[in-house]
């Protein structure tokens, strides 16, 4: 699919008190805060299993589809990655151990007991991929046979056999299988571009692969699915477009279901709009599907019918999508019909709204809130909806970027602001729920969370603008929203913080080098510091991936060098907060432990974090109540005050 995840762990937010009055919940509230997620209904379509963090780690629970009370399905010491629901009445799951992302599969029966190890193997990563139509094969890709590259394996379910469907020196992935059950589509990143992949149509039984997908210049394909008559497939694409279009892709000639060469090829946009298609979902035998629209930053929700008009093989969308009215302004995910596709079951969050699941009646037009996840006795009146605004940076671009602030007792009044920047780079921030975020509010903090170039959701080239040697271009548009908030978003100029995680983290090593007059804090989650080391100890897979993006070692290691914070180490003046996971395969802890060990040996203000047992992100809850204290505490003594 063609969602753009962001890293596990989101930059997050932390603010401090300073001098408004104490805030009517404690930290330990917010942070048990709980949320729902990825529903998938039972075989029979009474059941629907999700993923809720309800116990402090990532489980599955289940519920009737019809509302009721929900029950926990697996108690892990680790988070679960994905659930999906097999016509055997088993679930089927994955998670990684003390997050090293190396992820392995399960099944176990919907009441909790005999949890079984389909696919073990440590050390080795495994990317679900999907079911075929009987639900008695799974399809996924392996770096067993190299760890710098993916292969594509079927497991049997029922035998436990593995068979090797497809290999190649590539980072290959699964997306979809045709109705007959024959022809496979892989996707393949591009190698030499960032945010670049084909699609290959891959015939199981003659061993051979077709491009579906030529192209020049960076363009990405995803969220595919054959439709009913096998004969054409629905996905989403920005080949030659700047934001990604909902499209079919389909034989000329489709009494020829063989012949997928170029000639007998062609690609049609279903829908011109001007915002990134997010999701799609193209349930099996389809009469309809759904899929999500980011208008900047807010899901629109849509069901568009199909229908053969009695010729089978040939498929028509009707003209128009009817658009589901959501809860509120938010953000929509997981998308799942359940078998005759008369409900639609997906979640919903928004700036005031925890994460839960909703069930859409297709035949009834009724949305209906499944799930209520706790929030530990909060007040939701209490949540802040930010504001969306725009900045101009050094040349002249438009910085998008939400803007949160509790109402103020006075308006002259000085805000302490934090500088929240996102992971990605190819990421976006957007107004979904954040129990850290609504905390630190609470406590009388603005938060500006910018989406500076290279951000998606604004088009593919702002997304480019941050390549390579365009890198510190992106931290100019930081030190903009700096100005921005002192002339215009009533900050106190000595208490504006900036904080971030992964390549967040990265960011605000950036900013507290480049311009260490401006800051007050900074705190640095699983950040970089060290291109030239991050690039040498990531996962192999991931090096290949970050490169195009961030520059090569054989090619770019000057430039790589000068750009790294711990070059810069010296220049660094701002109190640090520095905080990794142990197995962090993404970004590896020695980053951390870099910057940190620089830091000291010159005697300069910081404080570390490390955790053995996560990785790229703080996720379990016993953690974050160690951790975001310490963090409030560190903010409150160079926050509480002015800087000079």
């Amino acid at each position: 699919m063609l969602i753009r995840i962001l890293p596990a762990l989101v930059a997050f937010v932390f603010l401090a008190h300073v001098g408004v009055p104490a805030q009517r919940y404690s930290i330990e509230q917010y942070l048990n805060i709980k949320s729902a997620a990825s529903p998938v209904f039972s075989p029979n379509g009474k059941e629907i299993a999700y993923l809720s963090n309800q116990t402090g780690t990532t489980q599955i629970w289940k519920i009737n589809s019809g509302g009721g009370s929900p029950s926990r399905v697996t108690d892990l010491e680790d988070n679960v990655s994905f659930v999906k629901w097999l016509p055997s009445g088993r679930l089927l799951f994955g998670k990684a151990k003390g997050g090293d992302e190396n992820t392995q599969f399960y099944t176990i029966e919907p009441n909790g007991t005999g949890m079984k190890a389909i696919l073990e193997e440590p050390g080795v990563r495994h990317n679900f991929g999907l079911l075929s139509a009987d639900g008695d094969v799974a399809v996924y890709s392996s770096n067993k046979r190299n760890r710098n590259y993916f292969d594509i394996y079927a497991l049997d379910l029922g035998s436990g056999k593995e068979t090797l469907l497809f290999q190649s020196d590539a980072d290959n992935s699964a997306l979809a299988l045709g109705p007959e059950g024959s022809k496979l589509i892989i996707s393949r990143s591009g190698g030499e571009l960032s945010l670049d992949n084909n699609l290959y149509l891959y015939d199981l039984k003659a061993k051979r692969e077709t491009l579906l997908t030529p192209h020049e210049g960076p363009a990405e394909f995803g969220s595919v699915g054959f439709l009913p008559d096998g004969k054409s497939l629905l996905l989403a694409q920005n080949d030659k477009r700047e934001f990604v279009s909902l499209t079919n892709m389909r034989l000329r000639n489709a009494a020829n279901s063989s012949d997928w060469s170029d000639a007998n090829r062609e690609m049609r946009v279903l829908d011109e709009t001007a915002w990134d298609v997010s999701s799609i979902e193209l349930p099996p035998n389809a009469g309809m599907f759904a899929y999500a629209i980011n208008r900047e930053g807010y899901s629109e929700l849509f069901l568009r019918g199909i229908e053969t008009d009695g010729k089978p093989l040939v498929t028509f969308f009707k003209p128009t999508a009817t658009k589901i009215e959501l809860p509120a302004r938010g953000i929509v995910g997981g998308l799942e019909f359940n078998a005759d596709q008369t409900k639609l079951a997906f979640s919903f969050s928004s700036p005031r709204q925890n994460s839960d699941v909703w069930i859409y009646d297709v035949v009834t037009r009724k949305l209906t809130q499944l799930t209520r996840s706790d929030r530990a006795g909060i007040d939701p009146g209490t949540f802040v909806t930010p504001e969306l605004v725009k900045y101009k940076t050094f040349d002249g671009l438009e910085i998008p970027a939400w803007y949160y602030r509790t109402p103020s007792r006075s308006k002259t009044a000085k805000l302490p602001v934090i500088v929240n920047i996102h992971g990605g780079p190819e990421g976006q921030s957007r107004p979904g729920f954040s129990p850290l975020f609504q905390y630190f509010l609470s406590r009388g903090y603005a938060i500006l969370d910018p989406n500076v170039r290279g951000s998606t959701g604004y088009g593919k080239t702002y997304t480019h603008l941050d390549d390579v040697e365009k890198r510190e271009d992106s931290v100019k548009d930081i030190a903009a929203g700096h100005s921005w908030l002192v002339t215009r978003g009533n900050a106190d100029r000595q208490r504006i913080a900036v904080m971030g995680g992964s390549y967040g983290g990265y960011m605000t090593m950036a900013a507290i080098t480049l311009y260490p007059d401006l800051w007050a804090a900074a705190v640095n989650t699983v950040g970089i510091v060290n291109w030239e080391t991050f690039l040498k100890n990531t996962s192999g897979y991931r090096r290949r991936q970050r490169e195009v993006e961030y520059g090569r070692l054989d090619r770019d290691i000057e430039f790589l060098r000068r750009i790294s914070p711990l070059g810069r180490v010296d220049r660094i003046r701002t109190p640090l907060f520095v905080i990794h996971g142990k197995n962090d395969p993404r970004v590896p802890y020695t980053e951390a432990e870099q910057i940190v060990a620089a830091l000291r040996k010159r005697g300069a203000p910081v404080e570390y974090k490390l955790y053995d047992d996560e990785g790229h992100g703080i996720s379990k809850l016993k953690n974050r109540l160690d951790l975001y204290p310490l963090v409030a505490d560190f903010l409150d003594r160079h926050m509480g005050r002015p800087k000079r």
